[in-house]
């Protein structure tokens, strides 16, 4: 069939409006995915603010904030060993903009502890590592030991008398201190508390006998109003470097660090989880940000969703066998 050029023309022009408006809609669907977020955003913090989860989140909200240009608040829901802000964020809508900040336990740990409908395993993803940082043994001031060997065989010629103080049933603290005393062979009647702040004010009150603290003990050890005894990782602490690591004392295999990460619900767009991970990594690159982190005897260490899972799935291993073992329940 016969085209006159003229008719030709037109329609090759046709065509190519057609082709331009297409692409015009690809690109357009494109922007608007990619304009999240167009609100505030929030970090649901499972602890009450004071403690070293809540003190890594606020760290991070406002250089996130500026990167992604729309506000990143924290909101604090404490209790459960973060299940309460687990549950928040997993029956928020599945949008981006709540986002579970917390330790790694709240899925390696919490679902062997807890009787909870929402599975956090099947109803967040990661998104990315945000960092981690050491615990600290602490006793109370006026504990009858002086370091750790001293506290073990305490424990060992005074049975029940030992107590000692978490951030709550289930948590890291509370994990690594039952680890411990099953490593060093000891028993000690568990006193949680909502948060590393009261749990740390418990011991440094008297009301028990040790704490493994994140690193707000640091001031009230350089006052005396609490002692350190050892570090619970496999290097010492930066702040205090004289402080043997409980490996170093004969404890082996109790080289763990506190892991704290974020998360979205399972459905949550992929586009807003990845623009998430990448401003969080542009901030953790930032040295201002890495110093704020070492204040806290910490260590801004991003991790992308696929190694931060295997790091999950790792952790999970140690920590269901610990509860099984030490037949852990949730208090």
């Amino acid at each position: 069939m016969h085209i006159p050029p003229s008719r030709a023309l037109s329609r090759r022009r046709a065509l190519g409006l057609a082709a331009a408006l297409g692409g015009l809609g690809v690109a357009g669907m494109a922007q608007a995915q990619s304009k999240w977020p167009d609100r505030p955003v929030r970090l649901v913090v499972g602890f009450p603010p004071g403690g070293g989860v809540d003190v890594m989140a606020r760290i991070v909200s406002q250089p996130l904030s500026e990167v992604l240009g729309k506000p990143v608040v924290v909101d604090n829901k404490p209790g459960a060993a973060s299940n309460l802000a687990m549950i928040d964020v997993a029956h928020a809508p599945a949008d981006g903009y709540s986002v579970l900040f917390g330790p790694s336990t709240v899925q390696t740990a919490n679902p062997y502890l807890y009787k909870v409908s929402t599975n956090p395993a099947t109803s967040l993803v990661p998104v990315a590592s945000v960092g981690r940082y050491q615990l600290h043994l602490v006793v109370r001031n006026g504990f009858p030991a002086k370091d750790l060997r001293e506290l073990i065989a305490y424990a060992r010629s005074h049975p029940g008398k030992l107590t000692y103080a978490s951030a709550g049933a289930g948590t890291t603290p509370h994990l690594v201190s039952e680890l411990f005393l099953q490593a060093a062979d000891i028993q000690a009647l568990h006193v949680p508390y909502r948060g590393s702040a009261p749990a740390l004010q418990a011991v440094i009150a008297g009301e028990a006998d040790f704490v493994m603290d994140p690193g707000i003990s640091f001031p009230h050890v350089q006052t005396g109003k609490a002692r350190m005894f050892a570090v619970a990782s496999a290097s010492r602490s930066r702040q205090f470097p004289e402080i043997r690591t409980i490996v170093e004392d004969g404890i082996r295999g109790l080289d763990l660090d506190t892991w704290v990460g974020m998360w979205m619900p399972v459905n949550a767009p992929e586009d807003a989880r990845s623009r998430l991970a990448g401003a969080l990594s542009q901030v953790l690159a930032d040295p201002a940000v890495q110093k704020k982190f070492h204040t806290l005897n910490g260590e801004a260490q991003f991790m992308g969703a696929a190694e931060y899972r295997a790091l999950l799935a790792k952790e999970t291993e140690v920590f269901s066998s610990l509860i099984k073992n030490r037949k852990i329940m949730a208090e």
